[in-house]
């Protein structure tokens, strides 16, 4: 008989780590699922569960409150920031997250024996939930502290022993891992970010031409990707539009996005080119020295008024989604001319330019494909999609038409999305 309850006692223990993992790896929320854990463990090994976090900055939150019986507790009454965590104290908080532990509390005292701010929120807590008996342990993760967790039962007859910090210590082991890796996730996506953004260009002032770019990341990934644009003025006096798409989402594709742009601003500025002829000296440069690198590509000059009197769009693309002109009155067309292949296909491909007249106030879109693809419908519905929501757009300034649409459409995405708008204006006008 024995035997028989070591064998249960112990399947219960390998289950109760199982699940709980499970919840741990069933969300990439990591609020969610520290959620999930402290559920299963305030229904098998304590009545409630507690975890502390502690910040980069080393400030203290209690971020999740988990019950057994979830009505008796206040929706977030119990969490949000705590008092600093003093350095020298004898509380068992303060003492697990100095990295003592785990901790066991047979005899808790009342509130008002409390050594510090932070000791008495703890002992509040223990006296509002009833706490008999609990025991606190460091999240410790790459010996570094980053929270603690507190597991308390209410019954007096079935208090927690030292024979059972085993389990737990193995509990916290799958919390602290699991903290660890989002911390260091979001610290990569803030890293990815920040490099990505810092590759993007500064805007050029360009009297009556009105330019606008929005650039927002996939918030589901944590990687440099290969979306760009680019504004600058030639000697001669064009301006310059770029935007482009390299292939793949790592730090590879941000390393090849990075040179594609270099090169073609060089190649831009020294030649000063049609833009099909410009392109085409990029794919050679880049057969040349990253053949492995591919990637979309539009390449536009904006003239200023000629005869006229209108603004023109000289444009080739290499194999990227077409501009979208808009007019001041709500129609909207795609300049599908100038169109070839992606960059890294066929380096003696011959690209053409296109033409096309910019009446005054009408808006030019260039766009990436995080914008508008989705993946349970096809690219035509994106395009449709793109031209209703400009059209309504039209008249708004130029900040807010950019500002609608990545709220209106990227915030749906997988993908990241840039975009780059410009707007002419008459010499009457300016």
């Amino acid at each position: 008989m024995g035997d028989d309850k070591d064998e249960k006692t112990l399947l219960d223990r390998l289950t109760l780590l199982a699940d709980a993992g499970t919840a741990l790896a069933s969300t990439l929320d990591l609020l969610e699922g520290l959620r999930r854990a402290c559920q299963v463990l305030t229904g098998r090994l304590g009545d409630w569960c507690v975890v502390d976090l502690l910040d980069e900055r080393g400030r203290l939150e209690r971020a999740v409150v988990s019950h057994r019986t979830p009505h008796v507790l206040p929706p977030g009454g119990y969490e949000g920031p705590l008092p600093p965590v003093p350095q020298n104290a004898t509380g068992p908080l303060p003492r697990v997250l100095h990295g003592a532990g785990p901790l066991l509390l047979a005899d808790i005292p009342p509130a008002s024996r409390a050594a510090d701010p932070l000791h008495a929120r703890q002992l509040e807590l223990f006296e509002q939930l009833g706490a008999r008996s609990a025991v606190v342990t460091p999240l410790r993760a790459r010996r570094e502290v980053l929270g603690a967790m507190t597991v308390a039962r209410t019954d007096p007859a079935h208090p927690f022993t030292e024979d059972d910090f085993p389990l737990i210590e193995n509990l916290v082991r799958s919390l602290a891992l699991q903290v660890d890796n989002a911390r260091l996730h979001e610290q990569t996506q803030r890293i990815a970010e920040r490099f990505q953004r810092d590759l993007l260009p500064d805007l050029p002032h360009v009297g009556d031409l009105q330019i606008a770019t929005r650039y927002t990341t996939a918030q589901s990934i944590a990687q440099v990707g290969g979306d760009w644009y680019d504004v600058f003025v030639l000697p001669q006096g064009d301006t310059v539009l770029v935007i482009g798409d390299v292939t793949g989402h790592d730090l590879q594709a941000a390393i090849a996005m990075s040179a594609l742009r270099n090169m073609l601003r060089g190649i831009a500025v020294d030649r000063q080119e049609p833009p099909g002829e410009v392109l085409r000296r990029l794919d050679i440069a880049t057969h040349t020295l990253n053949q492995e690198a591919t990637a979309t590509c539009i390449y536009g000059l904006v003239k200023r008024p000629g005869e006229g009197g209108l603004w023109g769009l000289h444009h080739a693309s290499a194999g990227h989604l077409p501009p979208l002109l808009t007019t001041a009155e709500g129609d909207t067309h795609y300049l599908e001319t100038g169109a070839g292949l992606m960059i890294g296909v066929d380096p003696a491909h011959q690209r053409p330019t296109a033409f096309d007249d910019l009446p005054a106030h009408s808006t030019v879109l260039l766009y990436t494909d995080g914008l508008i693809e989705r993946r349970s419908e096809s690219l035509d519905q994106g395009l449709t999609r793109l031209r209703q929501h400009t059209a309504a757009l039209s008249r708004e300034p130029l900040d807010t038409f950019c500002d609608e649409l990545l709220t209106g459409l990227a915030a749906d995405t997988s993908d990241d999305a840039a975009l780059l708008a410009v707007r002419p204006a008459p010499p009457a006008d300016t």
